[in-house]
C-alpha cells in the first residue's frame, strides 16, 4: 500500500522506489515474481476450497460449532489477505510499467524536444544570418543609389549649364546672322552704288570723247 502511495503522489522517493522495481525485473526477477504470484494464486484458490468444503459440510451437518466458525473466518481472512496482495501486487506493476512508460517518452519528448529546439536554433542563425546579409545588400543598394543620385544630379548641373552656354551660343549665332544679312544688305547697296557710279562714268566718258572729236 506504501508503494502505492509512493507511486500516486509526486515526491523523490518514487525515482528510487522505480530504480528498485527495475533492477528487480532484471535478469530472472520477472520469473520469481511470477512465479510467487502463481504460488500465492495456488495458495489463494486452495483456501477457497477448503473454505467451500467447510461451508458445504457445515450446511448439511446444519451446527457449526466454535472451531468450525473460527476456521471459516480464518480461512476468509487469509483469502482476503492473498487477494488483496495479489491485487496490490498487480496494481503495482502496473503502476510501475506506466510510470517507466511515462519516463522512457519523456525522456524521449526531451531528446527530441531538444533536437527540435537545436533545428530551430539553427533555422534562426540561418535566418539572422540571411537578414545580415540582406542588410548589407540594401546598405549597398542604398549607397550604390546615393552615389547615382549625385552622378545625376552632377548631370542635371552640367546639362543646365550646357543649355545655358547653347541659350548663349543661339543668341551669338542669332546676332551674327543678323550682322550678316545687315553686311549682306549694305554690300547690295554698295554694289548698286557701284554700277550706278560705272554707269556715270561711263556716261560722262562717252560725253568727253563726243565733246574732244567736236574740237578736233
Amino acid at each position: 500500500m506504501a508503494l502505492i502511495v509512493v507511486f500516486i503522489f509526486q515526491s523523490p522517493s518514487r525515482k528510487l522506489v522505480t530504480m528498485a522495481l527495475d533492477r528487480v525485473k532484471r535478469g530472472q526477477g520477472p520469473i520469481v515474481l511470477k512465479t510467487f504470484a502463481g504460488v500465492i494464486f495456488l495458495v489463494m484458490m486452495a483456501t477457497v476450497y477448503y473454505a467451500l468444503a467447510l461451508r458445504r459440510r457445515l450446511i448439511r451437518d446444519g451446527e457449526a460449532s466454535a472451531t468450525d466458525q473460527i476456521l471459516m473466518a480464518n480461512y476468509w481472512l487469509q483469502i482476503f489477505l492473498l487477494g488483496t496482495s495479489l491485487f496490490l501486487g498487480l496494481t503495482i506493476d502496473r503502476l510501475h510499467y506506466c510510470f517507466r512508460e511515462l519516463s522512457v517518452r519523456r525522456k524521449h519528448s526531451l531528446a527530441a524536444a531538444s533536437e527540435d529546439i537545436k533545428a530551430l536554433e539553427q533555422e534562426r542563425t540561418k535566418l539572422q544570418e540571411k537578414i545580415m546579409k540582406l542588410q548589407t545588400q540594401l546598405q549597398n543598394r542604398d549607397n550604390e543609389t546615393n552615389l547615382l543620385k549625385s552622378q545625376l544630379l552632377k548631370a542635371s548641373e552640367e546639362a543646365l549649364q550646357l543649355t545655358i552656354q547653347l541659350e548663349q551660343k543661339n543668341k551669338e549665332a542669332s546676332s551674327a546672322e543678323a550682322n550678316a544679312l545687315a553686311l549682306r544688305k549694305q554690300s547690295e547697296g554698295f554694289l548698286l552704288e557701284y554700277d550706278r557710279l560705272l554707269e556715270e562714268n561711263q556716261i560722262l566718258r562717252r560725253k568727253l570723247f563726243s565733246e574732244n572729236k567736236k574740237d578736233m
